[in-house]
């Protein structure tokens, strides 16, 4: 179900045609090239893959798919006023290796 916020849980349950394989997928939605906010512990990421999807609202959004160990890997840590974020910066997301790769996720 798509949510207005940055809601915890997964956003989308996918599963192979004869159902012997199921995923779960957390998706970020961008409306340009932004780094991806993931809150203050990367250690809580849920789901078996991380969906970046930016220009949404263009006629050719990008998708880059990653798995949630890829994500923490790459994070950047952020330090303000004594609170702890962390982002996942445009450089680290947007590679050949990320980029429409579905095949990561397997054929149906």
């Amino acid at each position: 179900m798509p949510t207005a916020r940055n809601a915890r849980g997964v956003d989308v349950l996918i599963y192979s045609n004869d159902t012997s394989r199921k995923y779960t997928v957390q998706v970020k939605a961008l409306s340009k090239r932004s780094p991806v906010p993931l809150g203050g512990n990367i250690d809580r990421l849920l789901g078996d893959f991380f969906v970046v999807c930016r220009k949404v609202n263009s006629d050719k959004p990008e998708c880059f798919i990653l798995t949630p160990a890829e994500v923490r890997d790459l994070a950047h840590k952020g330090e303000k006023n004594g609170k702890t974020s962390y982002w996942l910066q445009p450089k680290q997301y947007e590679t050949d290796n990320f980029r429409e790769n579905w095949d990561r996720i397997g054929q149906p």
